[in-house]
């Protein structure tokens, strides 16, 4: 078990860098030697040092003149194949080839084309010792995100609404009125930190004037995306002031003024899911919650275009409303939150 062991370890330190990394991916190191860690470190912030960067010197800031000698009997672990190329760092494979490590375990072989198996191949002809698949699925779950990015060429989709015990999602009379708790919503923002984007449609624009930002967490605050077809949202609107990034999907104009950014589509009533998608893939933004409204969100359960849903069920019922989006997929968690139910869902067919 201590493979497992050390391979959870560089999961909890992977996890650190969430917000922060993408859209690389979290990656966590240990370096262990005769049963005990010499070092760690985790991917920090996209375009810095790599988490087997940051281990090894670790390492070194530990044990000194000593640490040359530890790292040529050292086990590394990793939770994502070392890369083999030059990016924005050099490749951490010859760093682990240039300290002579003894072993290297790896949860999860690194998909992307300029690594995907390239740097356990360098490490084999090196001499060194490979592991592969230790807590694989676990690996494959935190970094879910990347992994879709780059086997799908889309983001990582989630979905969330809150709606009445008696399945109603908004007023009919167009005037914002909350569902969910106080705890409920301070939950949202600390998910809306943990993503790069957050999707909303014109109406909710218009009705609720949401700012998408994260002012009750403690975060980065994610790029906000408006679908507005015809540009009928005004620059009153939060979304048009300086919190964040905002983007505008539109058939209008490409523009860029200040921090909003104008983004001319053709044909939005045409699968728009899928040109959305796409379009963020090409931007390199690696996970997107949407927010609504009912039928933005009905749109891409329309278009299996999820790959998450989070749902807030109330105690409280309506007279009337507008009916909630109905979602399928496998129901992997109920958690209460106060006197609301928290139901997440996952779509199985792109796990």
């Amino acid at each position: 078990m201590a493979h497992e062991l050390y391979m959870s370890r560089c999961l909890e330190l992977a996890a650190l860098g969430m917000a922060d990394v993408s859209p690389n991916p979290m990656v966590g190191c240990v370096i262990v030697v005769d049963d005990k860690i010499i070092g760690e470190g985790y991917h920090q912030k996209f375009g810095q040092s790599h988490a087997e960067v940051n281990a090894v010197a670790d390492v070194f800031n530990r044990h000194g003149d000593r640490a040359a000698g530890l790292l040529e009997q050292a086990t590394v672990y990793v939770s994502l194949e070392p890369c083999a190329h030059f990016g924005k760092t050099p490749p951490c494979v010859d760093l682990l080839i240039k300290n002579a490590v003894k072993r290297v375990v790896i949860g999860n072989k690194d998909p992307f084309p300029d690594v995907d198996g390239k740097g356990i191949e360098k490490l084999h002809n090196a001499g060194i010792e490979v592991l592969q698949g230790i807590l694989e699925m676990e690996c494959f779950e935190l970094n879910r995100r990347f992994f879709t990015r780059i086997l799908h060429q889309r983001p990582y989709i989630i979905l969330k609404w809150a709606q009445t015990a008696n399945n109603f999602f908004a007023p009919l009379n167009g005037i914002q009125q909350w569902i969910s708790s106080p705890l409920a919503r301070k939950l949202v923002h600390k998910w809306r930190s943990e993503e790069d984007a957050i999707l909303v449609g014109k109406k909710t624009v218009l009705i609720d004037n949401p700012g998408l930002t994260t002012r009750e967490w403690i975060g980065k605050n994610p790029i906000r995306l408006v679908i507005d077809q015809h540009l009928e949202t005004g620059v009153d609107r939060q979304v048009y002031n300086s919190d964040a990034k905002t983007i505008i999907f539109n058939e209008v104009q490409t523009e860029v003024k200040g921090n909003v950014h104008f983004i001319q589509m053709e044909d939005m009533q045409f699968y728009l899911p899928q040109k959305i998608a796409y379009q963020l893939y090409l931007m390199d933004i690696q996970s997107v919650i949407i927010e609504g409204g009912a039928a933005i969100l009905k749109q891409f359960i329309s278009g299996n275009l999820w790959d998450e849903a989070r749902v807030f069920h109330s105690s409280s019922n309506w007279s009337s409303g507008m009916q909630a989006p109905a979602i399928g997929g496998h129901l992997e968690e109920v958690i209460e939150v106060n006197a609301d139910k928290l139901l997440i869902y996952k779509n199985l067919q792109h796990s």
